[in-house]
């Protein structure tokens, strides 16, 4: 993308539409505007987290994350564009084996928690869920890109064993739910 911002109060969205990458302009409720904020959201949560100490490996591991995700945002910003594929799927599915071959087989639901770093994959993986849905619903009214929607199913996936990983380095206990 070679669009950069010089000027960032612009004051054409205080009719209630925002522009997207192609120069069209939508209504900024629009389902569309609502799936690219709902990715946002989740990158500058997994940016919170990342101001958390963590372990070098899940730290550079969740930078690419944040990088697909904008890579994401700018597909989800020019209709048309493609900027997830399968390869960004498969990422996150190596990933996902990986660290999840170092815990421990689940005997019971984890509730959200334990340590900071935790607490905070749990609430992006709640926000990713959401971005799910709301690309989801995009997916309705326009087509979008299969490894788009792949892609926050997995990211959702690899927040939960994240979490758990992140109590183990934190020597803290999953919170488990208690019946």
């Amino acid at each position: 993308m070679s669009i950069r911002l010089s000027v960032i109060t612009t004051r054409t969205g205080d009719q209630g539409t925002t522009g997207l990458g192609d120069g069209s302009r939508v209504d900024k409720d629009a389902p569309r505007i609502a799936a690219l904020g709902d990715v946002d959201e989740l990158n500058s949560t997994i940016g919170v987290l990342r101001a958390e100490p963590l372990p070098h490996a899940i730290d550079m591991l969740l930078g690419r994350v944040q990088n697909d995700l904008f890579d994401m945002g700018a597909e989800l910003c020019i209709p048309g564009h493609t900027a997830v594929n399968q390869d960004h799927v498969l990422f996150l599915e190596e990933a996902l084996a990986e660290h999840n071959a170092k815990l421990g087989k689940l005997q019971e639901f984890i509730l959200p928690g334990g340590s900071r770093p935790a607490a905070l994959a749990h609430v992006a993986r709640t926000i990713c869920r959401r971005a799910e849905r709301a690309v989801i619903t995009l997916n309705r009214s326009e087509p979008v890109n299969a490894p788009v929607i792949q892609y926050l199913n997995r990211l959702s996936d690899l927040c939960f064993v994240l979490a758990r990983i992140l109590n183990n380095a934190a020597d803290k206990p999953d919170v488990l739910w208690g019946r």
